[in-house]
């Protein structure tokens, strides 16, 4: 299999393996969704198995991952230890993912670190698969077959900002095989777990199940997340005018270690409306079917904003300073920059925008 092979694309990939190595957010993973659409757009007939590299292997968002339509397989190692241990770890798990894939394009999508680059070459001597990576140094070209330039020089020769937006990270590594973002937004679908839980929820809401949804996610539980919380001045004024305006119900999500957020959140509020409170409530893949009943869902920089987003529900993300490397932009997304009450006509505005929104649905 030659460089050019795959530079034109005449004879598709049957099977490809992504190497990543970020956190294990389900933000930072999704993410990767959007790549992963536009490779199925350019081999529809293609496998796609993903490895990840973890700093908290076992977390929460691995699960729903492992379930995402785009993938044929998902697998996660341990990157957190250091030593021969650690290396002889991983490279018994290249081995077995190697076997069992049996990939013929192996693909690493991170611009630095030598670990998916050793992995990387590793799997090619192993399974013969044709490699591709990002020359982000001079010397880290040697580990793959086809390299993509540098991701400042792949920002500069497509006039995106650096540092880049997390969704285009990936596209920097795929422009190797001549393939481009082109809009292609995340993507998620509701899972049998959530669709079940949809109709457990309708049942408490009772007869207020009829409204309109309006979901709200304070997040930001942990210290280090504090400074992302939305304003609870804000967010009261803004669920009450909703609710005022046009009756919802409103349905907040989080974590078990943010119930007490919630409650503080509650205490404040004035709700005119129907509450249900789901902090602490729902398994990631429960939590797909709540933010998939929502009519509009507003949320701080966490993953249930990611989801949202990806899941095609008119989503308004409140941050307290500009990010724009975390922001989405499409049709049924809004970011804005609202750190206290004083956002709230511009909240509104945005929060009625939205409202009004038909997102397209997530391709088969």
């Amino acid at each position: 299999m030659t460089k050019a092979n795959y530079r034109t694309k005449p004879s598709p990939p049957r099977r490809i393996l992504l190497l990543k190595g970020h956190s294990a957010g389900i933000g930072d993973l999704l993410r990767s969704s959007a790549a992963w659409r536009a490779l199925r757009q350019a081999w529809p007939s293609a496998e796609l198995h993903l490895w990840f590299l973890s700093q908290a292997p076992g977390s929460a968002a691995e699960e729903l991952i492992a379930q995402h339509p785009l993938l044929a397989s998902f697998a996660a190692s341990d990157k957190r230890t250091r030593g021969r241990r650690a290396w002889q770890a991983l490279f018994r798990d290249a081995r077995a993912i190697g076997e069992r894939v049996r990939p013929d394009l192996v693909i690493d999508c991170e611009p630095n670190g030598l670990r998916t680059s050793l992995l990387t070459w590793y799997l090619r001597r192993r399974t013969g698969a044709f490699t591709v990576g990002i020359a982000q140094v001079p010397l880290r070209r040697w580990f793959y077959q086809k390299t993509a330039p540098s991701t400042p020089a792949f920002a500069r020769q497509r006039g995106l900002p650096f540092p880049l937006e997390y969704t285009e990270r990936d596209f920097a590594v795929l422009a190797a095989l001549g393939i481009e973002r082109h809009g292609t937004a995340i993507e998620l679908r509701e899972t049998s777990e959530g669709r079940a839980f949809r109709t457990q929820m309708a049942g408490e809401f009772g007869e207020a199940g009829q409204r309109p949804i309006l979901g709200l996610n304070i997040g930001c539980g942990t210290p280090d997340a504090v400074p992302k919380r939305p304003s609870f001045d804000l967010l009261a004024a803004l669920v009450v005018e909703l609710q005022r305006c046009h009756g919802f119900a409103l349905l907040l999500t989080g974590a078990r270690y943010e119930q007490a957020v919630n409650r503080e959140f509650l205490q404040r509020l004035q709700p005119i409306g129907p509450v249900l409170d789901l902090a602490g409530r729902t398994t990631m893949l429960e939590l797909t079917g709540a933010i998939a009943a929502c009519r509009l869902f507003i949320s701080s920089d966490s993953g249930p904003y990611h989801m949202a987003v990806a899941l095609r529900v008119p989503t308004l993300a409140l941050f307290n300073t500009p990010n724009p490397q975390h922001y989405h932009r499409n049709a049924w997304t809004d970011c804005l920059v609202a750190p206290d009450a004083r956002s709230l006509p511009a909240a509104l505005a945005a929060a009625e925008r939205l409202r009004l929104v038909t997102p397209p649905p997530v391709s088969p």
